[in-house]
């Protein structure tokens, strides 16, 4: 490496680090109520909810009498967590471990760009996605589970049972990362079958009530935020009687029609795990980002189908995009940078003018239609470029394909 480009490396990376700073320091006066961000408060979610659970689970036992504890088991871990911080608050804590989980993401990311072939672009998308989501980043444990994602997938790739244990570690702490395994080796699926195991085990007899998780959503509406919401958003300006309230944790519509939009947005679900599956099938080529191509498009189907879409789901979008772009030359760069947009719209949707997307108003409507209509596009470009990357195209042109079929069939 010659000087000049040495130089421009460090000024390119105290550039990063400059703005992780400023962006950071910003979040940080926003959480700890400094700066006031309109809308409602995110950090009361840590305050009350978090903290309620934490003085549950310090007792031994799982929030059993709690219909908003939907979390796998290791969860307890991330709610647990603010305690080892000394001389702070539960709260402040929380915020502070916050901080460390984003500036490890960053970390991973820089040290990934610095191997021959490698992008900061990973780092800069990073450093810009969170803040550009508000103070709700910092006020959820999904920063914590983000890190664990993005370790798992930078390590995956020379390392795949580093990738398994990782995941598995994730997928407890809030299932999603489940899907990094999408173009996993049997390795790696090996190393998470054993880690979630004996991780279930330990919690099933260390503390009671660690699966009752699994029936605290089976009665859940479609949350205001979603694609399928837009129905009843429309809906409400003619005449559909239903109601918005808080249920499960989230504000959700309620009432007529409500189960079977649902429900077909679960089948939507199913549908895009049954095209992941057959990109899995027909899936031969593979490249150095390919793991991490997978494991975003994959998450990106999973939250855009969702009957929910909570704001701190942007963040996990913005971490594997981000993993994605250290990969030069790397396929996902467009919807990597829809996603970045879906989540600067998000923080205007919440907690900004969030009374106007309950109230289902024109602002807050279009707020929603462009929020989830950039994830949408976001998806199927997604699904594009991985297919595209690694499924061999015919080695038939397609007219002299369908000459030959014709020709068997008129025999």
């Amino acid at each position: 490496m010659s000087a000049g480009n040495g130089t421009g490396t460090t000024k390119s990376i105290r550039a990063v680090v400059g703005v992780f700073a400023v962006t950071r320091c910003l979040l940080l006066l926003c959480v700890f109520r400094v700066l006031l961000v309109p809308g409602p408060d995110v950090t009361s979610d840590v305050s009350v909810i978090y903290q309620g659970w934490y003085e549950v689970l310090k007792t031994g036992t799982y929030p059993l009498d709690d219909v908003t504890w939907q979390y796998p088991p290791a969860a307890a871990l991330a709610i647990l967590s603010p305690a080892a911080v000394p001389f702070l608050d539960y709260a402040s804590g929380f915020f502070v471990l916050a901080l460390l989980a984003d500036a490890l993401v960053l970390g991973l990311l820089l040290y990934a760009a610095g191997r021959p072939g490698k992008s900061r672009a990973g780092a800069r998308i990073w450093v810009w996605g969170v803040p550009l989501l508000g103070p709700t980043a910092y006020a959820r444990y999904d920063l914590m589970v983000t890190a664990v994602a993005v370790a798992a997938l930078l390590a995956g790739v020379r390392h795949p049972r580093v990738l398994g244990a990782l995941a598995a570690l994730g997928a407890l702490l809030k299932v999603w990362p489940v899907l990094l395994l999408a173009r996993a080796p049997r390795r790696a699926w090996a190393a998470a079958a054993v880690t979630a195991g004996a991780f279930l085990l330990g919690c099933h007899l260390v503390a009671p009530g660690a699966f009752a998780f699994l029936t605290f959503q089976r009665d859940r509406g479609t949350e205001v935020e979603s694609l399928g919401a837009l129905v009843f958003h429309v809906a409400r300006h003619f005449g559909w009687h239903g109601r918005v309230q808080l249920n499960y944790g989230s504000v959700e519509f309620l009432g007529p029609y409500v189960p079977l939009v649902s429900t077909l947005a679960m089948g939507l679900t199913a549908a895009a795990f049954g095209w992941l599956l057959l990109w899995r099938l027909r899936a031969r080529r593979t490249g150095p980002s390919t793991l991490a191509d997978a494991a975003f498009t994959a998450v990106l189907l999973f939250t855009t189908t969702s009957r929910v879409i909570s704001p701190q789901y942007l963040i996990w979008l913005v971490g594997l995009a981000a993993v994605c772009l250290v990969f030069g030359g790397a396929p996902m760069a467009r919807p990597a940078h829809l996603v970045l947009a879906a989540a600067g719209v998000t923080l205007l949707e919440f907690p900004i003018w969030f009374s106007h997307v309950v109230a289902s108003d024109w602002l807050g409507v279009l707020l929603l239609f462009v929020r989830n209509g950039l994830l949408a596009v976001a998806s199927v470009s997604a699904c594009r470029r991985l297919w595209r990357s690694t499924v061999p195209r015919p080695t038939l042109p397609v007219q002299q394909v369908r000459t030959r079929v014709f020709s068997v069939l008129v025999r």
